[in-house]
């Protein structure tokens, strides 16, 4: 399959992006900042892109057969088909379909012009009409089941894909083309078979090394079992293959970033730190979302990079439906920066966005500490402890900047 063909979709990952900031307060000083661990990126939500190359086609016109009525002669439809006129040879064979619906020949020219119609639902209706009437006199065609089987892929009828598409990849005369293999792992995929996927996807990159779909699921499933070192050598290739395949940078940088969060090492921690960052530099150039842009302020914190940090953020940030993650985020670059006053105000909004968020109350209080603002700190750890009643760290404050409250 050609790389180009693959649109999966982002980090919405798949499902939402799970995001948690731990960050240690201490009674005097800021305590080393560790980026939040982050889960994984959206699942690639649209289908592939569809290669006009494929399926083979194997259409032929079919005059009718004993007393069928003359209207059934689908020759007409099928020179329409071949001049490209994709919209009148599926009206066309539909008329002829509903007239004669033992007309398997009729079903299969609709079915492959909504196909190149991008009617996948449509296609695969028709399509099905067409194998079950092949089935029953036994004559079965290869090119009607990999339509279908393409057709339920892309209408994202993955459980009906998947049956058809482990006959086609399991066939030995014709060989499918290396794409079904990907096909597969993606209905394996979607219907809850990870392990089965795998198989599939490693399978389609024998087949073919630069399929960079496949590749990208399979840095999505090693990230989900934790093994990073795999997810960021299949994500590395997937982005050597298709250097503008977004959701692999995505992923790529959250795997970095993760990795450096488990790490024991402080040197590899950061040397995944820095890895983050320049994968997140080109993620951002190819998506400039909220999403994307605190992922990579994330690698630039974990970097110790705060003031490239706090100015990827600031226009994000600058909108009224900025997140209260992505203010906490540009209020903790700034702590770090030692810009405490535009510290103060990114976190005063992100509580004000997330009144139960205890990395803002933490970090806010802290600033409120470094600019004297003792009053407002013993505020802020007492709402705090109403959110987090048993948390030490929140009493202990309370308690240190208790004597020096008083206004």
């Amino acid at each position: 399959m050609k790389h180009q063909r693959f649109r999966p979709l982002v980090i919405t990952f798949c499902a939402g992006l799970a995001l948690t900031i731990g960050v240690q307060a201490q009674s005097s000083r800021p305590r080393r900042v560790n980026p939040p661990d982050t889960l994984l990126g959206p699942e690639p939500k649209s289908p592939p892109a569809t290669d006009k190359n494929a399926p083979l086609l194997d259409v032929k016109p079919a005059k009718p057969v004993g007393n069928a009525p003359v209207s059934t002669d689908t020759t007409h439809a099928y020179q329409l088909f071949q001049q490209k006129q994709y919209a009148d040879a599926a009206k066309e064979a539909k008329q002829i379909a509903n007239s004669d619906p033992g007309n398997s020949e009729a079903w299969k020219l609709a079915g492959f012009s909504e196909f190149y119609l991008k009617q996948y639902a449509n296609a695969s209706d028709d399509l099905q009409k067409a194998l079950d009437l092949q089935r029953k006199t036994s004559q079965e065609d290869s090119h009607t089941v990999d339509a279908l089987a393409e057709s339920y892929v892309l209408a994202e009828k993955f459980d009906r894909a998947l049956p058809l598409l482990v006959t086609v990849t399991s066939r030995q005369s014709p060989k499918p083309d290396p794409s079904f293999l990907y096909y597969r792992g993606l209905a394996e995929f979607k219907t809850g078979k990870a392990a089965d996927a795998e198989r599939s996807f490693n399978a389609a990159v024998k087949a073919n090394p630069k399929d960079a779909g496949s590749l990208l699921y399979l840095g999505q499933i090693a990230l989900t079992r934790g093994d990073f070192a795999a997810a960021i050598s299949a994500l590395n290739r997937a982005t050597l293959n298709d250097a503008r395949l977004a959701s692999a940078w995505f992923l790529l940088t959250s795997a970095y970033l993760r990795r450096a969060t488990a790490s024991a090492d402080e040197a590899r921690a950061n040397a995944d730190y820095l890895g983050a960052v320049r994968t997140g530099e080109t993620l951002t150039r190819l998506r400039s979302d909220e999403e994307a842009v605190g992922l990579y302020a994330r690698a630039l914190i974990g970097a110790k990079q705060y003031a490239r940090a706090a100015v990827a953020l600031e226009r994000p940030a600058a909108s009224d439906n900025a997140s209260g993650l992505t203010l906490y985020l540009l209020g903790l670059a700034y702590s770090r920066a030692n810009n405490f006053p535009k510290a103060i105000a990114a976190l005063e909004r992100a509580l004000a966005k997330s009144p139960a968020d205890v990395n803002s109350y933490r970090e806010l209080g802290y600033d409120y500490e470094k600019t004297k603002q003792y009053a407002k700190a013993f505020g802020i750890y007492q709402k705090a402890l109403d959110v987090a009643p048993n948390d030490a760290d929140f009493k202990e404050s309370l308690e240190r900047v208790r004597p020096f409250a008083k206004t």
